[in-house]
């Protein structure tokens, strides 16, 4: 059977996808603050869009994917694998999302996204069904094959290793999706897609833009805010190994959890080696200490997007008391409101998500997915203010001064040079050869899709797609 094959671009192609990019800067802030609604007369409704036209191509199968983890880890997870199906000229079925996880939360995609807005923005790139055709058996080997895909892959090991398995299976399920293509080395057609579904075809539903909107207004009538990504949840402690600052009961506690899970595969860790190395959270006590050192004042409205803060009010006494206008949602929200979101822990972490890129201020205590995807959101809205905290020089300054080793005054200062250059700048991203989970995310910094793309651009041949 006659398949389409990636050619070499034409010096067409390539000035158009250029063009492409320099259009979607141009217009990104406007599109995006539309998007989460934070754009404009808030009464006013915005004019009526026309369809990019359907593209025509020859399927080679149908694409059917699992998300595994967090929201935000699923967003790049869905965002790679339209990018895959658009190489592979596949039809996709709607993403399924993650319910086996610690969080247990049973939101289908329609739940969390508008699934018109994404299927109707994408409908130029690839063909998107809300599931499968009847005829084909979710069980019936002979016709599906469930795999995961090879973690960090190229675009050589999707058309050399996955499109001919279509010559015997008219699907591929996808059961693990995380980090299954690469930062780099991918042509910039497909970079520019996995922008497009991130921040354009992934467009929350209107009740989470609604609540996550007023969130955001109800911060903003008390002037400029902090969004504090405060990552001292149960399920980060457990899964990292850090115990620092908890008591010995708690850090049993997190143990056993750590063992229940069987796909987190380190168990034993040591907890001080992992914090000096700054790959720990800091806790909400270091919190409050850095944010005072690099001159937050105590009247600093900080908003704290997180789940439930492992320890309780108790544990977020110091950093409360360092700064008297901390809030969370449910000091924002009626309750009543919040009640059908709060056993659904994704949609309360697309609330935060809208939260924490519309602040004035971000800054996150973990680098995790979260962190990462909204920092590259924020880069996209014109490089935001973030700050990115140095942990492994953080926690050596933060123990020399607990220990009384150094002065208040020389502590703040060490922590001002510390953080000098990390607020989050133009740049672009530093490849690792052949270590992946080392170098920079795509997502946290997708310099193709940014105003300073032209700097970051490779000399190397890209690859055409039909």
């Amino acid at each position: 059977m006659a398949r389409s094959r990636p050619r070499v671009w034409l010096l067409a192609g390539c000035a158009a996808v250029l063009l492409w990019a320099f259009v979607a800067q141009l217009v990104a802030v406007g599109r995006l603050l539309a998007l989460f609604g934070l754009g404009g007369d808030a009464d006013s409704s915005p004019p009526p869009t026309t369809l990019p036209p359907r593209r025509i191509y020859r399927s080679n199968g149908y694409l059917k994917i699992s998300c595994n983890g967090g929201l935000n880890q699923m967003r790049s997870e869905i965002c790679d694998m339209v990018a895959v199906a658009r190489l592979l000229n596949l039809t996709m079925v709607v993403p399924e999302l993650d319910k086996r996880s610690f969080w247990a939360d049973q939101s289908n995609f329609e739940d969390i996204f508008d699934v018109k807005h994404f299927i109707d923005t994408l409908r130029d790139e690839v063909h998107i069904v809300k599931q499968l055709p009847k005829k084909f058996g979710p069980e019936d080997s002979k016709i599906v094959l469930n795999m995961p895909p090879v973690s960090w892959s190229d675009e050589k090991y999707y058309l050399h290793q996955i499109l001919p398995l279509f010559g015997k299976y008219s699907v591929i399920h996808f059961n693990k999706t995380d980090a299954r293509l690469a930062n780099n080395g991918i042509s910039t057609q497909l970079q520019l897609l996995r922008c497009h579904v991130n921040f354009h075809a992934l467009k929350f539903t209107s009740q989470i833009e609604a609540l996550g909107n007023k969130l955001v207004q109800k911060l903003q009538v008390r002037g400029s805010f902090v969004a504090l990504h405060l990552r001292y949840e149960m399920d980060m402690l457990a899964f990292s190994g850090c115990n620092h600052g908890l008591s010995p009961e708690e850090a049993e506690e997190l143990k056993r959890m750590r063992y229940a899970y069987p796909w987190w595969r380190e168990k034993e860790i040591d907890s001080q080696a992992k914090r000096l190395q700054g790959l720990c959270p800091l806790t909400p006590e270091e919190t409050s200490v850095i944010l005072k050192a690099l001159g937050f004042q105590k009247d600093t409205l900080i908003y704290i997007a997180a789940g439930e803060i492992y320890g309780g009010e108790k544990r977020l006494e110091p950093l409360q008391a360092a700064f008297p206008k901390l809030v969370r949602k449910e000091m924002l929200i009626d309750l009543e409101a919040l009640r059908q979101f709060q056993n659904h822990s994704s949609q309360m972490a697309a609330l935060d998500f809208i939260v924490s890129t519309a602040s004035d201020v971000f800054i996150p205590t973990y680098d995790g997915n979260m962190a990462k995807l909204v920092e590259g959101h924020r880069r996209f809205l014109g490089f935001r203010k973030s700050v990115l905290l140095d942990r492994r020089k953080l926690v050596g300054l933060l123990d020399l001064y607990n220990n009384k080793t150094i002065s208040w005054e020389n502590f703040a200062s060490s922590v001002q040079e510390t953080q000098k250059n990390h607020s989050v700048q133009p740049s672009c991203r530093q490849k690792i050869e052949n270590k992946p989970k080392e170098e920079d995310y795509f997502y946290a910094n997708p310099h193709e899709c940014l105003a300073n793309s032209r700097l970051c651009s490779e000399s190397k041949d890209a690859i055409s797609l039909r």
